[in-house]
């Protein structure tokens, strides 16, 4: 049986990334081109400044991906692309590329969910079992996903404001802290000590809506009043406090989710899954079901997880015409 070749794109923010997969799950090659550094000085994302680099590095991308995986462009079956949720400019930049890619070599073209990308980066760890349950946390957002089978999505519990990621960045703003602030936050929260007061919003409520406002509010209000006091905050237990309120009630909506929906996997990917508290408290508190966290690599935004969702799509026969456009505000279900 001939092997299927994949070429994904991914440039919905400030990642622009490239991917081939072979078959189902083998990937062969992943390309990051990393923003970080452009952007830090701006304390976040700027779309203007994303959509340039994109510009200047994407056939770049496509070249090394190729070159790496040791695939010519006549073995491909498919490009696949992330159409949204992103940045309207960013995400166009790697559309035209696919589609202009797609055309001169007269290959279909697949359309991918973003979303759908960091769910499906967890078939990296192996075949992944339905029905199954998924804690999408990242910059934008914060979602619970039921789904009963592969390509078939349903979101039962979201962020009604600010998505966790989101909050993690605003409060290492308000600390003085790099962008991105997450993973300084979790390394400093390992040093301290949950001593301050913060909210845990709706944690206690059945339904599986998130919010993270309140505690983002809260933790501003706390360090704003310090410093008009001139009182001395310590930072370690700053951010061991913000993360234990985070980690509450992630954990706590996760696990009235599993009560909710009989599942045989729990899938948790995104940005934020890359954080080793959450990690740590998923291990200890989660008993009842296998528990699949992509690599850390897989867990930003990279092409990977976008030719891992393409597979799927190819299967079903999921295809687009080359008037296909971006759609930054792209829902998160099985008719987008």
């Amino acid at each position: 049986m001939k092997d299927r070749y994949i070429l994904a794109i991914e440039s919905s923010c400030d990642e622009t990334s490239v991917a081939v997969l072979r078959n189902e799950a083998e990937l062969l090659s992943n390309v990051i081109a990393s923003q970080v550094e452009s952007h830090k000085r701006f304390g976040g994302v700027v779309p203007e400044v994303a959509s340039r680099h994109h510009v200047e590095v994407i056939t770049v991308c496509i070249d090394e991906a190729l070159k790496e995986a040791g695939v010519e462009t006549s073995d491909l079956d498919a490009v696949a692309v992330t159409y949204g949720p992103g940045l309207v400019g960013a995400l166009l930049v790697g559309m035209a590329a696919a589609k202009a890619f797609a055309w001169a070599n007269n290959l279909p073209l697949i359309p991918v969910n973003h979303m759908a990308g960091h769910l499906m980066a967890a078939r990296d760890e192996g075949e992944l079992t339905y029905p199954l349950l998924a804690l999408l946390v990242s910059g934008g957002h914060t979602e619970l996903v039921y789904v009963p089978k592969p390509g078939e999505y349903h979101i039962v519990g979201e962020t009604r404001d600010d998505a966790v990621g989101e909050a993690y960045d605003k409060v290492g703003r308000v600390m003085g802290l790099s962008y991105p602030a997450g993973r300084e936050i979790d390394e400093l929260a390992h040093k301290g000590q949950d001593r301050y007061d913060f909210p845990r919003a709706m944690i206690k409520e059945d339904h599986l809506e998130f919010s993270f406002s309140g505690l983002k509010s809260a933790f501003i209000n706390l360090h704003h009043n310090a410093e008009q006091k001139g009182e001395k905050l310590v930072l370690e237990d700053l951010c061991a406090s913000f993360q234990a309120a985070v980690l509450d009630v992630l954990l706590a909506k996760t696990k009235k989710a599993l009560e909710q929906y009989p599942v045989k996997t729990l899938v948790v990917a995104g940005g934020v899954a890359a954080n080793k508290g959450l990690r740590e408290r998923l291990a200890k508190e989660i008993t009842e079901v296998p528990v699949v966290i992509p690599k850390l690599r897989l867990c930003g935004d990279n092409a990977g997880m976008i030719a891992f969702a393409a597979s799927v799509e190819y299967e079903q026969g999921h295809f687009a015409e080359l008037d296909l456009n971006a759609k930054p505000s792209l829902a998160f279900n099985t008719l987008s």
